[in-house]
């Protein structure tokens, strides 16, 4: 008899252990072990994070292990086992570890590949061949597209977070639920009282500070004591929650008249407006996407209204970004007044704040929503149905999906439903939102998540140009960063561009995200197929990119710039203002959000601004579903770049009153998960 050592190793967070019977088999070239009783219920084997160790004896030599299966059956009562990885010690003295990083849920049995990650055109034999086929069989009927409405992107088929596959569901560590998060952020905020007066007004901007006790931070605070000032406004463009729409203004729409006459007293440089746009001075935030869309009417008592402003700014000789004009709609005449710094103050302020609460309108549903939530579900989505866990993409991808799923099944179920929390607070509620995400669909292309195709776009590349764009210089390199990782991973597996061509995995990957995830629109740009090694990096840069530092750099500020309401409007009472000369104090009041409205809102960013205990920041694989030592050096390597970039950005922001940090990689989680 020939002896076998197995080590098992459980999850070591709450129930992930199990007292069920556990039986292996192992696979090897020369043949095949009897199935294998290792665990005896109740005797304390397979508790959470254990790490137990059996001799399997064998009658003959089974040549190379192959393959490892382990399978899972009841007791007395049906519970699952996290399996972290399992290691084979063979008779002859070699050491193999068999990643699994998943639940044996039911009866099923799970059959596992050594950690060398391979591509499909590496398995020679019909074995792991077959192996290979059947768990991307078993995949696509457990993760299947779903159109949750028209238009958008395919998501899970799921209707609510309890039909998620154990694999993608959370762990015991991160409990996310909108409703509690919501509810714990009133608490927490002390807003209880001012939910009882849910539709009375604030008096005035004083009234509006009782509601920041006890809430304030650094950066919020700031906001509050600045957020009327020009500076701060145009500020935000740059390095707040969404600095992503505004671009250099080579030319300005018919649709917006402005003249030199209107802004003169607000350039420095003596020149005229049109000599300002000729020499890259003057910038254009344009909301013409919010045209058209429905404001939440599901409150008959309380109209709530939009507006589709745009917004024209000045690089002054201190290269401050200032706002110099702003018209409500998009289109001009009478009842679209341009609005100018040299108007009345309430009426410069309220135009300001009807930007504001566009730009959050914005924000929340196409940057932050569609173009990171959403778009990373459909990635991962394509990723677990057409690469299997031996693939090497898949192990670059997985830490970058992680709970991605989960969470955007939490907020269909909770948060953007019919009747869900988003139509508490928001003027894009009650179907605008949906509105919103089908129109910008149209116009959404892979090119725009590329970040420097996004920023060039934009005619805002030149860092001379906007030395203080904090969001673009710091995404640079964070994307140098992940792509120079990423190209390390792929240039280890791929020893040419013919390898690319002939892997058919992920050949199906993308396509599956094309056809299937984007539904083939013919607009969007998203590649069919993938021919070199560039392409692969630049594809792969953009799922870890997206997943990672633009979800962080577009979420975790919401706090700091949105807790200050007025300078965040999460809807308005009055429509847009439509004369000059009208407004007071009384008005603005009237205009912003109700004292019960302001409580959702600030609940729900508060929830959405935390980071999550036992976070992964990016860098951080704890998992190892590479074994490979190549691997392992790129990661190294990888994690010393982010830790310089962090350095940068620490020495950077010291002194700041505002200091950037969104796009500081000690604080970019891995992956979209709250």
């Amino acid at each position: 008899m020939l002896c076998y050592t197995v080590i098992v190793a459980t999850g070591n967070k709450w129930f992930e252990g199990t007292d069920s019977y556990i039986y292996i088999t192992l696979v090897g070239k020369e043949g095949c072990s009897e199935k294998t009783l290792l665990d005896k219920p109740l005797y304390n084997d397979f508790e959470r994070g254990a790490i137990d160790c059996y001799e399997l004896n064998v009658g003959k030599d089974l040549g190379e292990i192959l393959l490892v299966k382990i399978e899972k059956k009841k007791y007395r009562i049906q519970d699952d086992l996290y399996c972290r990885y399992i290691a084979v010690k063979t008779p002859s003295g070699d050491y193999i570890e068999f990643p699994c990083y998943r639940w044996l849920v039911g009866n099923k049995e799970v059959t596992l590949r050594d950690g060398r990650a391979r591509l499909p055109q590496d398995d020679k034999t019909g074995l792991v061949k077959q192996q290979r086929q059947k768990e991307l069989e078993m995949r696509r009927e457990t993760y299947r597209w779903k159109e949750w409405q028209p238009g958008f992107p395919m998501s899970i088929d799921a209707d609510k977070y309890s039909d998620l596959p154990r694999d993608i569901q959370f762990d015991s560590d991160k409990n996310v639920d909108f409703t509690l998060n919501y509810s714990k952020g009133i608490e927490n905020l002390f807003l209880n009282k001012f939910m009882n007066m849910f539709q009375s007004s604030w008096s005035d901007f004083e009234d509006f500070e009782k509601i920041f006790i006890g809430i304030k931070n650094t950066s919020s605070e700031y906001v509050m004591q600045h957020w009327k000032e020009d500076f701060l406004f145009g500020y935000q463009f740059l390095n707040g929650c969404n600095p992503v729409i505004i671009q250099k203004c080579t030319k300005l729409p018919d649709k917006f008249p402005v003249t030199h006459e209107m802004v003169s007293v607000s350039l420095e440089r003596e020149i005229t407006l049109e000599q300002e746009i000729e020499a890259g001075n003057i910038f254009i935030v344009d909301f013409e996407v919010l045209d058209g869309i429905s404001a939440n009417n599901t409150d008959p008592n309380t109209p709530q209204y939009l507006a589709a402003p745009i917004c024209l700014l000045y690089k002054n000789t201190q290269n401050k970004i200032l706002p110099i004009a702003i018209q409500l709609g998009q289109t001009p005449c009478k009842d679209t007044p341009i609005f100018l710094p040299t108007d009345s103050e309430y009426d410069w302020l309220l135009a300001k704040i009807w930007v504001r609460s566009a730009d959050f309108q914005q924000h929340q549903t196409i940057t932050h929503l569609l173009k990171t939530h959403l778009m990373s579900e459909m990635l991962a989505i394509a990723m677990l149905r057409q690469l299997p866990a031996v693939h090497p993409v898949y192990k670059l991808l997985l830490p970058h999906v992680r709970f991605t799923i989960a969470i955007n099944t939490k907020a269909r179920e909770q948060l953007i439903c019919e009747g869900g929390l988003f139509d508490k607070a928001n003027a894009t509620g009650g179907g605008g939102h949906v509105q919103l995400v089908q129109k910008a669909m149209k116009s959404l292309t892979f090119r725009s998540l590329c970040f420097p195709d996004m920023i060039k776009s934009r005619g805002i590349d030149k860092k001379d140009e906007l030395p203080t764009y904090f969001y673009r210089d710091d995404g640079y390199r964070v994307w140098e960063a992940i792509k120079s990782y990423v190209s390390d991973v792929v240039h280890i597996y791929y020893n040419s561009d013919e390898t690319v061509q002939e892997d058919e995995e992920i050949q199906a990957f993308v396509n599956d995200v094309r056809s299937s995830g984007m539904q083939d629109f013919e607009h969007c740009g998203f590649p069919k197929s993938l021919k070199t090694r560039e392409e692969l990096t630049e594809y792969l840069t953009v799922v870890v990119f997206t997943a990672s530092a633009q979800h962080a750099a577009v979420n975790f500020g919401q706090f700091d710039w949105c807790s200050w309401i007025p300078n965040a409007a999460p809807t308005m009472r009055r429509p847009p203002l439509n004369q000059k000369g009208v407004t007071d104090m009384n008005f603005i009041m009237e205009s912003l959000p109700d004292r019960g409205r302001c409580s959702w809102h600030l609940g729900a960013i508060w929830a959405l601004s935390k980071y999550q205990e036992n976070e992964l920041y990016l860098g951080m694989y704890p998992d190892e579903h590479f074994t490979e030592k190549p691997v392992k050096e790129a990661m190294e390597n990888f994690r010393k770049q982010l830790a310089e970039i962090t350095s940068s950005i620490k020495k950077r922001n010291e002194g700041k009153r505002l200091p950037y940090y969104n796009m500081s990689p000690d604080r970019i989680p891995n992956s979209v998960a709250v």
